[in-house]
């Protein structure tokens, strides 16, 4: 990725800016909130009709989320200045460009989905979740893991 500079990111340093993108873009709650205005008809859509529309969602999340989505450009918020106040969220440009990419993971995802299963339960690790192989090696000796470095125990 090219940044603003015109010097390219490096995703695998940590201070890169791609991967604090990435990082937003890659979280569910993003996915689906974005996911969820590109679908809205009329163009915004007001919190409580948003938090309906994203099952699962909490109140504190979906503000954490529309927060950084709004500084990052990807969403609006509009204020009516009425008793009490009407505040509506629609995506920018910016953000419906990222609507086409986001579908098309939801797609891989989706044709995938069967296939990764079948794989974590294969890999027998605890919740069919695809843990580091040497996680448990972490969770201390009387787990026949390791002790922690310098320190003696885990």
């Amino acid at each position: 990725m090219v940044t603003d500079s015109g010097r390219r990111g490096d995703l695998f340093d940590p201070a890169c800016p791609t991967r604090h993108l990435l990082d937003r873009i890659g979280d569910k709650w993003t996915s689906m909130i974005v996911t969820t205005l590109a679908a809205a008809d009329p163009d915004e859509v007001r919190f409580n009709e948003l938090r309906r529309r994203v099952p699962g969602v909490s109140h504190k999340m979906l503000a954490q989320t529309l927060r950084g989505l709004i500084a990052d450009g990807l969403v609006r918020r509009r204020v009516e200045a009425t008793v009490p106040p009407q505040v509506f969220y629609g995506l920018t440009d910016l953000g419906r460009s990222l609507d086409v990419p986001l579908a098309a993971l939801r797609e891989w995802a989706e044709t995938h989905m069967a296939a990764v299963a079948r794989h974590r339960a294969a890999a027998d690790w605890p919740h069919g979740c695809a843990a580091e192989p040497g996680a448990a090696a972490a969770s201390g000796p009387s787990q026949g893991g390791t002790p922690a470095p310098g320190t003696g125990t885990a």
